[in-house]
């Protein structure tokens, strides 16, 4: 596919957004079988070229909305917000999305600096009821800020109670988090978390299928747990009652072949009991971070023992790369001295520093960062190649 080819189907599936609605197998299925060129052209088209497989009162609903869409516009607003679309075949794309077949987001809107395919490559859903007790929000917090220690990215879904707990938790242990909304990414929703959504922004990435300025319904917080399922290696739900959609989240898991977990509560809680019938089927008991990374860690990383992979430097994304190399092999060295080195800011220096240090390339040594030993063989390795 050529640049200008990529260049419209990124403009044609930025039109479907405002179209489709997230999850919709159908729009799914007609952008397999007919490409979105097509389905935009029908749908640019009017009445005179229906698409199969829906009414002709959704179609007409469909042409409404297809009627006001104008993606140069969202794409303009985007960029004014910070904000970058990332679509099926893009380098950031994380292929594990594909999963979801026909249900798969048209694309995402991503605000924040790192890479969303390789942070994906290493992460765990944390998750749970909104009305959480002190013991779900401390569980959460504690959970995430040991998995971000450990160079796992913590990805929830920004709302009240548990989420905002695990993300706290990961952002306190300064690690990477990813927050998932139901809305358009530049309208921070609960306004209540507009705060920690910036923060996350600005420390990790806030992702949603939504274009600007869209707003959550009750249909979309539903749809939105299948992305928090497919873009994580397990989901880990803390407090959860019988009709929580934090279970969603889990049995969408499930169907994807990703690992299930649950934290146990109080016998009497009602809060617990969605995740003691978790337990009871095909889940795994889990209680703090080291458990959870045994279970989604590859093959011998066994608790307490944790770290990130060091992945093959080729795929590191330039900038990263350029990090990586500006980082003395014998000392930490403070954010502004590797910023020097790899001839960038110091502000995307430290984001490009969370992004190695959750594919564990780097940890934190005081105020400063090193080389982790894996990293310092695979430099070298590579140094030695060249």
């Amino acid at each position: 596919m050529t640049g200008e080819d990529r260049g419209g189907e990124l403009l044609d599936r930025v039109f479907l957004t405002r179209v489709l609605e997230p999850g919709d197998e159908v729009g799914g299925r007609w952008l397999r079988e007919y490409g979105a060129s097509e389905v935009v052209r029908r749908l640019r088209a009017g009445g005179a070229l229906p698409l199969p497989g829906v009414s002709g009162t959704r179609w007409t609903g469909l042409l409404a909305r297809a009627a006001q869409a104008d993606p140069e516009r969202d794409l303009a607003t985007a960029r004014n917000a910070g904000t970058r679309f990332v679509a099926p075949g893009d380098v950031e794309w994380p292929a594990q999305l594909d999963d979801l077949g026909d249900a798969r987001p048209l694309g995402l809107w991503v605000r924040g600096r790192p890479s969303l395919r390789m942070w994906a490559l290493q992460a765990v859903a944390v998750v749970g009821a909104r009305a959480c007790t002190e013991y779900g929000a401390h569980m959460a917090a504690d959970l995430a800020a040991g998995l971000a220690e450990r160079g796992w990215v913590v990805v929830s879904g920004g709302a009240y109670g548990v989420d905002g707990a695990a993300h706290r938790g990961a952002l306190g242990a300064g690690g990477a988090t990813v927050a998932v909304l139901a809305c358009g990414v530049d309208r921070p929703y609960p306004r209540g978390h507009a705060g920690l959504i910036d923060r996350i922004a600005e420390q990790g990435l806030v992702v949603g299928e939504l274009p600007p300025g869209e707003h959550p319904t009750a249909s979309r917080f539903v749809l939105r747990n299948r992305v928090i399922a497919a873009l994580t290696r397990g989901t880990v739900v803390v407090e959860a009652a019988h009709r929580s959609g934090s279970l969603v989240t889990a049995r969408a898991a499930q169907r994807l072949g990703r690992f299930t977990m649950g934290v146990p509560g109080p016998a009497t809680s009602g809060l617990s009991a969605g995740v003691h019938d978790l337990l009871r089927g095909e889940s795994t008991l889990v209680t703090d971070a080291a458990e959870v990374v045994e279970l989604v860690g590859d093959i011998g990383r066994l608790a307490p023992v944790g770290r990130g992979p060091v992945l093959p430097r080729d795929l590191l994304e330039p900038g990263a790369r350029q990090v990586l190399a500006a980082l003395p092999g014998n000392r930490p060295a403070s954010p502004e001295e590797v910023a020097r080195g790899a001839q960038t800011s110091e502000d995307e220096a430290v984001a490009r520093l969370y992004e190695l240090r959750a594919l564990g390339y780097v940890e934190r040594h005081g105020d400063g960062w090193k080389l982790t030993r894996q990293a310092l063989i695979s430099v070298r390795d590579g140094r030695t190649r060249r």
